[in-house]
């Protein structure tokens, strides 16, 4: 009996320390801490490298706004290639400012 009750004061206790822990102000991004909790394997274990870098890339852009995403589709150039690199910014800059709200 004193052993299951040093355990559940144990647990209460490290609650309220996980509780009181400060947030992080790493992730900034209003998507950010939601991808960086669903990465997980089948296994049920975090993520870690490539495959987390996968997977927090693909989690941000399905997250993305609305209007971004229909800029992000419009990116191409005359050749019907996606833009890239310099292109693509001034285009999603000048296409998202273009946007009606």
């Amino acid at each position: 009996m004193n052993k299951f009750i040093f355990a559940v004061a144990g647990l209460f206790l490290s609650s309220l320390a996980v509780a009181q822990a400060p947030v992080s102000s790493v992730a900034t991004a209003p998507g950010a801490q939601g991808c960086e909790s669903r990465a997980i394997d089948k296994n049920g274990k975090m993520l870690a490298g490539a495959a987390k870098k996968s997977f927090m890339k693909k989690c941000e852009a399905d997250s993305m706004d609305p209007v971004a995403r229909n800029c992000e589709a419009k990116a191409m150039g005359k050749n019907g290639k996606a833009l890239a690199g310099a292109a693509k910014s001034s285009f999603m800059k000048k296409c998202v400012a273009d946007a009606p709200k």
